[in-house]
């Protein structure tokens, strides 16, 4: 197989229907080779060069199998185009002591649920003990929550099947250059995701297509002997001379166990409290906390692409941007959502949280974004380790009391933000 890289396409050369065509004759320029000789091939990576508005390109790496592949990569073969890379399959390091108990994993989000797959895979089978409802009945519950206000504090946007990523947006963009990255894309494809999250510079799955995801995920899991049990919130952990030896599930039932993997999230405050309870040693750390802001998605396209804004080769535009004050503070913006919906993501009662969220196709007529400032633990009430949380939900208080005390935030146009008055309406 040969790589070719640094493939730069016009954007008004390529459609979706000549796409295939268009990189075919690409290859056969490049590897200089007639058509009967090029094999097959195959997308590696794909991205948008947009920094010149009158000049937008697609940039693909390809992967192509020739017929004399020797003699044609000694005729054309350089910086870019050159023997595709081996896979790297990621090794796993086995214990040499046989388990006293089946491992458990506690959290069914992306942590938890690759856990418990590898787990699974490998022939440990895993106990999966998630807090919420499987995917379905999740979904029920939290239209009731959007839709009548009805919070379940076991089964919302935050805790069950999948996660809170199962009501985002399903981004699998990453900073880490390692190759399990790529055995979780292929374990996402392999479940149901659409198969160019393999290769496009910023891959999604969508919530609407998410969601048959994750439980194809769990039924892999199980099929491999692992057992995935819903309801079941860890209400104790049992130790003995500094060792696990068993859980408390729902204040009732006992699960003895000696390897537990923690995959609870970031919304389990009660988890953190009673892990603090039992010695674990914690320290406060710094973290983000802002809102919601939300724009037409045209004004996004035009801002980003120009005369080529709504091009179904390009999509929705995204962008991400930061500033950087002399007082050390930086302000930016983080998991911005095409298309998408800003959606209400409480977790405890009283409190209002909020989240962004798109589908497949981001096709919503709004963009949104969260928008953050860092605060430290110097920004916390007292010393304690778990201060953030105190902080964190004494701004949900606030926000619920302001959005009228039923789960609806609180609102305001962002010119009147930027002014400091009140807004009396919303816009579109």
């Amino acid at each position: 197989m040969i790589r070719l890289s640094d493939i730069r396409i016009k954007i008004s050369r390529i459609t979706p229907d000549n796409e295939k065509e268009v990189l075919k004759r690409e290859i056969l320029g490049r590897l200089k080779i007639k058509e009967e000789d090029l094999l097959s091939f195959s997308i590696s990576k794909k991205s948008v060069d947009a920094r010149k508005k009158a000049d937008i390109c697609l940039v693909y790496s390809l992967d192509a199998e020739v017929a004399n592949e020797e003699h044609v990569l000694k005729k054309t073969g350089g910086r870019d185009v050159f023997p595709t890379p081996a896979v790297i399959r990621p090794d796993l390091r086995f214990g040499s002591e046989k388990l006293r108990h089946r491992p458990v994993v506690t959290g069914m989000g992306p942590a938890g649920i690759f856990a418990a797959l590898i787990l699974a895979q490998n022939g440990y089978r895993p106990i999966v003990l998630e807090r919420g409802e499987d995917v379905d009945s999740r979904v029920m519950k939290i239209n009731d929550f959007w839709d009548h206000g009805k919070l379940d504090p076991e089964s919302n946007v935050q805790f069950g099947e999948g996660g809170a990523g199962t009501f985002s947006d399903g981004k699998l963009t990453t900073l880490i250059n390692d190759p399990r990255c790529e055995q979780v894309l292929r374990e996402f494809v392999s479940a149901g995701a659409p198969q160019e999250i393999l290769y496009k510079n910023k891959p999604h799955i969508g919530t609407d297509l998410l969601r048959s995801v994750v439980k194809n995920l769990r039924q892999s899991i199980i099929s491999h002997g692992g057992e995935v049990r819903f309801r079941s919130r860890v209400t104790d952990f049992i130790t003995r001379d500094g060792e696990i030896t068993a859980l408390e599930i729902n204040g009732e039932e006992i699960l003895e166990c000696n390897v537990v993997i923690l995959a609870i999230g970031h919304s389990a405050r009660d988890t953190f409290e009673i892990l603090y309870k039992r010695g674990i040693e914690m320290i406060p750390k710094p973290f983000s906390i802002g809102v919601r802001i939300e724009h037409p998605q045209e004004v996004i396209d035009r801002a980003q692409y120009g005369s080529e804004a709504g091009n179904p080769m390009l999509g929705a535009a995204d962008y991400k941007l930061a500033y950087h004050s002399k007082s050390g503070r930086s302000a930016y913006t983080f998991c911005m959502c095409p298309g998408g919906y800003v959606v209400a993501a409480a977790s405890e009662k009283g409190h209002v949280v909020t989240n962004g969220m798109s589908e497949y196709k981001r096709d919503g007529v709004n963009a949104n974004s969260a928008l953050l400032v860092g605060v430290s633990p110097e920004d916390y009430p007292g010393h304690h380790p778990l201060a953030g949380v105190e902080f964190q939900r004494n701004w949900e208080r606030l926000a619920f009391q302001l959005g009228g005390s039923d789960y609806r935030a609180p609102v305001q146009l962002i010119g009147d933000f930027l002014n400091d008055r009140i807004s009396t309406g919303i816009g579109s």
